[in-house]
């Protein structure tokens, strides 16, 4: 066990907005990426989705794996009620990682 850790994260445009799952092992540096629009032609920049509604916390990259290509499988709104069970007001998570 090397004690790393893996993140499985969703973020959204704004409440009720477009959604992004990713997997990581660097969630503070990954969601940085993302805001500051690192890769100007992606996904997440172009429909400006930059808000980290969720994330979970994994030991195992195989079961992180695991759990985005399920994820990314669900409908929208299984996604945004996993979201609304933890985080009703859609909060932008990032600054508490800080």
């Amino acid at each position: 066990m090397t004690g790393k850790q893996y993140f499985v994260y969703i973020l959204a445009s704004a409440q009720n907005g477009t959604l992004y799952v990713g997997i990581t092992s660097d969630l503070i540096g990954r969601v940085y990426q993302h805001r500051k629009h690192i890769n100007p032609s992606s996904f997440t920049a172009k429909y400006n989705v930059t808000r980290l509604v969720h994330f979970e916390i994994f030991d195992n990259p195989e079961n992180a794996i695991r759990r985005e290509k399920r994820l990314k499988k669900w409908n929208r709104e299984w996604k945004m009620n996993l979201i609304e069970r933890d985080n009703p007001n859609w909060d932008d998570l990032y600054d508490a990682l800080l």
